[in-house]
């Protein structure tokens, strides 16, 4: 299980997504600099307790609309090979000493456990209270057992988000802006064999819900 440390981070994770996010193709933000506050999010557990996994909600005030980011990242003790393109940044921790920050979506030990996740043979972890589980993550599958063994992704970005291939010809899709789902939402979003979903809380106080990822056959 995944230690939780509350210390210090230098540069902070907002500070680094601050110069991060506006070089993606989905981000939403005008020519200024993002203003971004923590909003939410959940973790996950690597089995092999060497990388940290976050799913980070973050929101951007800068604009008169604010958005809602969902960012996954993951955290290294030393750099992932073959992913320099995927690096958000380096950050030094008061406990673990340099750490090495990724967009999520490269990792393939993040996506291996996101997709273990959406399977339901993985759990969402409390974002910030060590050794507790989230049980306001909702995942949904129902198509048959993913072979990830070896997987290694290949997400591309665009104006929508992310997007993945990964195994039994099914398409990963990983929102990066969030949309508020309706009230009483359908168990899944039409179309999709799986998802995750979660609330965040947004500048007014109000917590809605949106869907963070849905997988789908290609």
């Amino acid at each position: 299980m995944a230690v939780i440390h509350h210390t210090t981070l230098k540069p902070t994770k907002l500070e680094l997504l601050t110069d991060w996010l506006p070089s993606r193709p989905w981000y939403r933000g005008g020519p200024d600099a993002p203003v971004l506050t923590r909003s939410g999010g959940f973790r996950l557990d690597d089995p092999a307790g060497e990388v940290g996994m976050e799913f980070m909600v973050v929101t951007d005030t800068s604009t008169p609309e604010p958005s809602a980011y969902m960012v996954p990242l993951s955290y290294r003790g030393a750099p992932l090979d073959g992913a320099e393109h995927a690096l958000v940044g380096t950050m030094e921790h008061g406990v673990l000493g340099r750490r090495w920050v990724y967009d999520g979506c490269h990792d393939p030990v993040l996506v291996t456990e996101l997709l273990s996740l959406i399977e339901g043979t993985a759990e969402a972890h409390s974002q910030s209270v060590d050794g507790a589980l989230d049980p306001e993550v909702v995942r949904s599958y129902t198509g048959t057992p993913l072979a990830l063994d070896g997987f290694t992704p290949e997400p591309a970005d665009d104006p929508e988000g992310t997007r993945l291939t990964v195994p039994l010809g099914t398409v990963l899709h990983v929102h990066r802006v969030l949309n508020p789902l309706p009230e009483n939402p359908p168990l899944r979003p039409e179309g999709a064999i799986g998802h995750v979903a979660r609330g965040w809380q947004d500048p007014q106080g109000a917590t809605p819900a949106a869907v963070f990822v849905t997988l789908r056959t290609a």
